[in-house]
């Protein structure tokens, strides 16, 4: 097994991500900070802070030169981040020292690595939002369908009421609707530049220092936080929650999907079949929900490391920035294959309205003992009703007789069978059709 199973070419296409992965990769840091360098000497040119025509000079290389990242592992090991050993090769590579001087003027490494970050993160938040949209609207289209489909409803794994499969959908789809409301202030929260110098007071710049990060902003398309937040780590902090909590929506689908596929309960299959074993014949195995729920708690966990950088020691705390380098990339890479294979599987869920329909009545009927119940309440005080019903259930299990067959015998001149039977959902298919329209409608 690889250390990283998200890079590996036996186990990418099943716990990683290429599109996010791509984002993480060494390249695309390096070329990032060079877009935050360049633009950092675009900005300082224009306002006079360094020469207009080095800061040209800066911002045209910046898009030009190519720098190899394994150049820079011995440095980085040295010095603990990247950045000095990538202005040297920045350097080296321009070949032009004089106007190289003010690269990186006033600037410190976590402000480049930080900012650099910010825009790997946009197309990644981009690719979730649209994900999470997909998502939805596949879970709407699930929930239609079944909206009047009857199954089982199970409170601590044992049968409760009747239920319908387009309601527990929904159950599926509104907390995920709700993460995908989060999204724009999830944005606002982490897209935002990093600007403020060696130890937070961007001194090298003056009084410049404030315009300059809030151009530099502009320039990049991020927020401009108009503080330092080196040591303020609530942003990754902020994507790791979201994460989190995504995990467990997702996860508890994939949670659910298992129990359901379960053989004995076989209420819902999948299209194209699922995956198989090296020696049982018969398998499906339900691969798509299991690598979920298992990334659903590598996420959960994950979390955890990256929000526990929020511990950051004064102006700026190593020990707590590299425990986010070690967690977050691979919490943004595995929250992102959760999203695919959620869509993956609410595309290929194809639930068996027999197999519903006979473990509503396996068990004698129980399961409408609650129904029973109230609509005995009509007619006697509910806490006798309440008695009667668990008297009835007692004898249905010792003498193994439906229980709409006993009622029928204690309290006769209702056909308790079709009674409760077209009664039992209550509002699930409109909790179904309520998800459907608030999907479609935005």
């Amino acid at each position: 097994m690889p250390a990283a199973v998200a890079d590996s070419a036996i186990y990418s296409r099943l716990f990683g991500d290429a599109e996010v992965a791509r984002l993480f990769s060494d390249s695309a840091e390096l070329r990032a900070m060079l877009l935050v360098e360049g633009a950092l000497a675009r900005v300082q040119g224009a306002l006079g802070l360094i020469p207009a025509e080095a800061a040209a000079f800066i911002d045209r290389a910046a898009q030009e030169v190519q720098i190899d990242p394994s150049a820079l592992a011995a440095e980085t090991a040295r010095n603990g981040v990247p950045v000095p050993a990538f202005l040297a090769a920045f350097r080296k590579a321009a070949m032009a020292p004089d106007p190289m001087q003010y690269l990186h003027w006033g600037a410190t490494s976590q402000d480049i690595m930080d900012t650099a970050l910010a825009l790997r993160l946009r197309p990644m938040l981009a690719l979730w939002e649209a994900r999470l949209d997909g998502l939805t609207a596949r879970l709407a289209d699930l929930a239609e369908s079944g909206a009047d489909l009857p199954m089982a409803a199970r409170t601590y794994g044992q049968f409760a009421t009747p239920t319908s499969f387009g309601a527990v959908v929904a159950g599926w789809g509104w907390p995920v609707l709700d993460w995908r409301a989060r999204m724009a202030a999830l944005r606002g929260d982490v897209l935002k530049v990093s600007l403020s110098g060696a130890a937070g007071t961007l001194s090298a710049m003056g009084d410049a220092g404030p315009q300059v990060r809030a151009d530099l902003a502009r320039e990049l398309g991020l927020t401009d936080p108009g503080r330092s937040w080196h040591s303020d780590r609530s942003a990754p902090g902020q994507l790791a929650g979201f994460a989190a909590g995504l995990a467990g929506s997702l996860g508890k689908l994939g949670e659910d999907v298992l129990a359901l596929s379960q053989s004995g309960l076989g209420e819902v299959g999948f299209r194209g079949g699922s995956g198989a074993s090296s020696t049982m014949p018969q398998k499906q195995n339900p691969v798509a929900a299991s690598a979920l729920v298992a990334l659903a708690r590598q996420v959960i966990g994950l979390a955890g490391l990256v929000q526990g950088a929020a511990l950051h020691r004064q102006q700026r705390d190593g020990a707590a920035w590299f425990s986010e380098w070690l967690s977050l990339p691979q919490l943004c890479i595995s929250t992102s294959r959760m999203l695919t294979l959620a869509d993956e599987i609410a595309a290929s869920l194809v639930p068996d309205a027999m197999a519903m329909a006979r473990l509503l009545e396996d068990g004698l009927g129980l399961i409408h003992a609650e129904a029973l119940s109230f609509a005995l309440a009509g007619q006697m005080p509910r806490p006798d009703a309440m008695a009667a019903v668990k008297e009835l259930c007692q004898e249905a299990q010792a003498t193994q007789t439906p229980l709409t067959q006993l009622a029928g015998q204690r309290f006769p001149g209702t056909d308790w069978a079709e009674r409760l039977a077209t009664g039992g959902l209550g509002q699930a298919p409109v909790e179904a059709m309520a998800f459907v329209a608030r999907v479609r409608t935005g």
